[in-house]
């Protein structure tokens, strides 16, 4: 009795797995014509057709697996990078997450009324109900897969766009042969004060500087691992060859650093990025003539 009991409640489910199989090709044919499909693949309707039939064997395999109702199940692997371009090009387009559900949604009923005028016409009512349930369930957990990976998508994008913003908010200026500087400005966090790290680095090899000036006259204040960070840049750029001067410490900083007990022994300060600037063009030998009062030169 278990057993027939079992066999029972599978049979929906192989019902709608052979049915996506049998009928695949119609309702590739039908979702070419869906919003989701038609916007996305616009080169040609045969394209919308090839990626409707690459989605109805990923739901006939999931279905073969019972695994319905599972987001995770191995049927929905080889499509999953199709579904995230999908419904990133969607969202490229101005549509929302819910704007996206919505046109995921509406894939359902063209194949619900295939199935249901599939379905023998002396199938009990029942079945029919079971079958529908079922293709129902599937259907949702495809929008659960589409959606979890445009959202994975997304946080990826933003990621990479975040690195790249706090790169180009760290300029490495090359101030005279075998100077560099990198003047930061607005808040530095852990993740920041690591991408000052290795492109301050970077740039010493690159320009095989002997200076590297770090100055953070636009920085309000920063917090205990920050300023260790800063020490430690410091040290990684003496590492590399180079003396590091730190520039434009403001007060709050440097009563943090004091606090921190943080040894600024061995690491020279100055109160400007100008100050630090002549101070490397003294070491470096290199005169400052300024014009006098009177029209004379100073040196």
């Amino acid at each position: 009795m278990p057993e027939q009991a079992e066999g029972t409640a599978g049979e929906p489910t192989r019902e709608v797995r052979d049915f996506l199989r049998r009928r695949g090709e119609q309702i590739a044919q039908r979702w070419a014509d869906e919003p989701l499909f038609r916007a996305v693949f616009t080169v040609s309707r045969d394209e919308a057709v090839e990626a409707g039939k690459a989605v109805v064997d990923a739901l006939a395999q999931v279905a073969d697996a019972a695994r319905v109702e599972d987001p995770d199940a191995a049927g929905f692997t080889a499509v999953r990078e199709q579904l995230a371009r999908m419904g990133a090009a969607r969202s490229r387009a101005g549509l929302s997450t819910a704007q996206v559900s919505s046109e995921l949604a509406a894939l359902r009923p063209p194949v619900e009324n295939l199935l249901v005028a599939d379905l023998p016409e002396e199938a009990p009512a029942e079945h029919v109900r079971s079958c529908v349930s079922t293709l129902s369930v599937l259907m949702g957990t495809l929008r659960v897969v589409v959606m979890q990976t445009a959202l994975s998508e997304g946080q990826a994008l933003i990621d990479r766009q975040r690195l790249q913003l706090l790169e180009v908010a760290t300029p490495v200026i090359k101030l005279w042969d075998g100077i560099v500087a990198v003047p930061l400005i607005g808040t530095l966090d852990s993740a920041r004060s690591q991408v000052v790290m290795e492109t301050l680095l970077e740039s010493i090899v690159e320009q095989q500087a002997r200076y590297a000036i770090l100055d953070i006259t636009g920085v309000p204040t920063v917090d205990s691992l920050v300023a260790q960070h800063l020490m430690k840049t410091v040290a990684a750029a003496r590492l590399m060859g180079a003396e590091c001067i730190v520039s434009g410490i403001r007060p709050a900083i440097a009563q943090t650093m004091v606090h921190l007990g943080l040894d600024l022994g061995t690491v020279v300060t100055r109160a400007s990025l100008a100050d630090a600037l002549g101070y490397v063009l003294h070491q470096l030998g290199v005169g400052i003539v300024t014009p006098g009062t009177n029209g004379s030169v100073a040196r």
